[in-house]
């Protein structure tokens, strides 16, 4: 190859990454200008402007899809975070269908397709998504499943999926082919027999948030994970609180008008209580008393729904 020729090819390759970089700093700056005049901006614009068809956006990063990738991702949390914001009540992670999150999938299916090893979009299609497009979520996690047929996270995402819909056949069967990869743990085997048996029990909930928490390198999910484990254990407390009050009525022939009147019966449970008598939730907060009837208190950290 002559001199002059090695000397144009070298300046196609630099035109080439300045427009690649061009087209990212450009995007960029529009994404940035986007959060700048967020509030003069049509919500379905707005939207809109946040992704590219997957394919799309593969060719035009060429080189660089790992970084396209992430932008991507980014933008999803971004634009979760942002909808969560403008709720006047908390919202739990895994219960977002009230949110119009109509641009979530899009958003997570570019961040896939421009990189299909970057298994984090995965965990958030599984957790987040179902609430808004349970297909799509499933979809994406196949997708991921395909693309990494090793990696054995991906069938406990699938089998959460298919738990949270009750489809407790499906959800067995994604476990008990994630225990068929070599590293996968002891415990899938388990779960594929547990969904078969009591899939809607409180137990096996308590142990798909158990893993969910130990094992996500995600703050936001192991957060939510952390609040459910709690919600399981208070509505176990319930129940137990619940019958109490069923003996204390029967006993003594009404409902009590303060905690005060259950202490002969609370003190055999040795339950954290305050100094009003009042049980504690797993949050530290007490329980609400109404007549034959325990709530959790409005401020409680324990989601109640």
């Amino acid at each position: 190859m002559s001199q002059q020729t090695r000397k144009s090819e070298g300046l196609k390759t630099t035109g080439v990454v300045l427009i690649i970089v061009g087209g990212l700093l450009t995007s960029i700056s529009l994404s940035r200008w986007i959060d700048t005049h967020r509030s003069v901006l049509n919500p379905i614009v707005e939207d809109e402007s946040l992704y590219l068809n997957g394919k799309t956006a593969r060719r035009m990063s060429l080189a660089f899809n790992g970084l396209a990738s992430d932008w991507y991702w980014m933008r999803s949390l971004q634009y979760v975070g942002r909808k969560i914001m403008n709720l006047p009540e908390d919202v739990e992670l895994d219960n977002l269908g009230q949110l119009n999150l109509k641009t979530l999938a899009p958003l997570l299916d570019t961040a896939t397709t421009l990189d299909p090893q970057f298994l984090d979009p995965y965990e958030y299609a599984a957790v987040v998504l179902p609430s808004v497009d349970v297909q799509q979520s499933i979809r994406i996690t196949k997708k991921g499943i395909e693309a990494n047929p090793t990696a054995w996270k991906l069938y406990q995402h699938l089998g959460y999926i298919y738990w949270q819909q009750r489809d407790f056949q499906s959800a067995a069967e994604a476990y008990g082919q994630g225990a068929q990869i070599a590293g996968a743990p002891a415990w899938f085997s388990a779960m594929k027999a547990r969904m078969l048996a009591e899939g809607g029990s409180r137990g096996t909930a308590r142990e798909i948030y158990k893993q969910m928490f130990d094992q996500s390198a995600d703050d936001s999910v192991k957060e939510m994970a952390r609040r459910r484990l709690m919600q399981l254990d208070s509505l176990d407390e319930r129940d137990v609180f619940r019958k109490l009050l069923s003996t204390y009525q029967t006993r003594i022939g009404h409902c009590p008008s303060a905690w005060k009147e259950l202490q002969p019966l609370l003190s055999n449970l040795r339950v954290p209580m305050d100094s009003g008598g009042a049980p504690l939730d797993p949050s530290g907060t007490p329980y609400v008393l109404k007549g034959c009837e325990v709530e959790l208190d409005p401020k409680s950290e324990v989601p109640d729904k």
